[in-house]
């Protein structure tokens, strides 16, 4: 692993960090029945906070799963996969404050994401 791998991870640990003490801060001082648009901030920053996790993990996996060697495009396909685990996690939120997310509605925009996620990620 090279020192701006190493960078890179800790940069976007460290925003994933802010990100949940930002979802801290929002959960513990607003009401999502009170105030209606602190339910879709909450949505928001919670997958941006799942999305930004989710990131340096993805390309971990990749790295130890390729003998510790780092191949060009595995940031950008690490990144692509933490957005889909962030507007997932943030669809769910919103469907669940709107009390209409449901078991098939679920398996069907994971499928979906699966199906996308694996169509891009096919090796030319």
């Amino acid at each position: 692993m090279e020192a701006r791998d190493r960078l890179a991870n800790l940069g976007i640990f460290g925003a994933a960090a802010v990100s949940w003490v930002l979802v801290g801060l929002l959960v513990l001082t607003r009401d999502p029945r009170q105030d209606p648009a602190a339910g879709f901030v909450g949505a928001a920053l919670m997958g941006l906070a799942i999305g930004l996790t989710t990131i340096p993990l993805f390309w971990l996996a990749t790295f130890g799963r390729h003998r510790r060697i780092a191949y060009r495009g595995d940031w950008v396909r690490a990144a692509r996969r933490g957005l889909w685990v962030g507007l997932v996690t943030g669809l769910f939120v919103a469907l669940r404050l709107q009390s209409i997310l449901s078991l098939p509605i679920a398996v069907f925009v994971v499928v979906l994401v699966v199906f996308a996620e694996l169509t891009l990620s096919i090796e030319r």
